[in-house]
């Protein structure tokens, strides 16, 4: 009888962290995949599908069994290398995983909200650039903590004078997210889109093959620049006592 009691509080509670997630994250059908993390991330999976945002822009499907026993070892593996005392100055709890994730009808492979501690990240997005755009990711969570010491203005004045950003990422056509052979300041046609998009994409090639965008930068200025800008921030983060 105890045990069972005991059992009966465990699917209790698991309820109520579950429902009280829900609520706190605005999202529809959350289920508890994983809480008991050493960094104190907490990942949830999506029981059916959702929109959410202005106007229901956000879409995104259920996670399914497949997808998990695929991708979520990835997840795990490349989100382990972020300590607690960094995800809290980022703002960072909550990775929610569904399949399918889209913003105004463009598929990304994940969306931000530093406020509410969330990071959603798509199960299916292209296995070729997967573990990269993770990292792309964080650093959204990374650069809207911090927005004050990743001055855009700075960052812009690294390029060519010819050049000019997008207006907004999901208005432009530079979507391309091959390393190019040669770099000219810029690592992919992403990158190209809006500031902070460069700024993750430097950030994530820093993280998932920083050999090779090192040794690109010794050849090119316009780059060297902008690694040198990204990690001196990050270490500041890193060091800061109070977030």
């Amino acid at each position: 009888m105890r045990l069972l009691l005991i059992l009966l509080l465990l699917l209790q509670t698991n309820s109520l962290k579950a429902n009280e997630i829900n609520y706190l994250l605005n999202i529809p059908g959350l289920k508890v995949h994983q809480l008991n993390n050493p960094n104190g991330l907490k990942y949830l999976i999506s029981q059916k599908n959702f929109k959410i945002g202005i106007n229901n822009n956000i879409s995104c499907d259920k996670a399914t069994k497949e997808s998990l026993d695929k991708n979520f070892p990835i997840i795990k593996k490349n989100l382990e290398i972020y300590e607690s005392k960094f995800l809290k100055k980022i703002n960072l709890r909550f990775i929610v995983l569904c399949e399918n994730l889209f913003i105004s009808k463009i598929n990304t492979a994940g969306i931000p909200d530093h406020e509410k501690r969330i990071l959603i990240l798509d199960l299916n997005f292209n296995e070729k650039y997967f573990e990269r755009v993770i990292h792309h990711e964080v650093f959204h969570m990374i650069h809207d903590s911090h927005k004050k010491i990743f001055d855009e203005e700075v960052w812009s004045n690294f390029n060519y004078n010819e050049f000019q950003y997008a207006e907004c990422s999901t208005c432009s056509d530079r979507l391309g997210l091959d390393l190019y052979d040669e770099t000219n300041g810029f690592l992919t046609e992403y990158s190209k889109s809006i500031p902070s998009e460069d700024m993750a994409e430097v950030y994530s090639f820093l993280v998932t093959n920083k050999i090779n965008i090192k040794n690109k930068s010794k050849k090119d200025p316009i780059l060297f620049n902008k690694i040198k800008f990204i990690e001196s921030r990050i270490n500041k983060i890193k060091n800061f006592k109070n977030k």
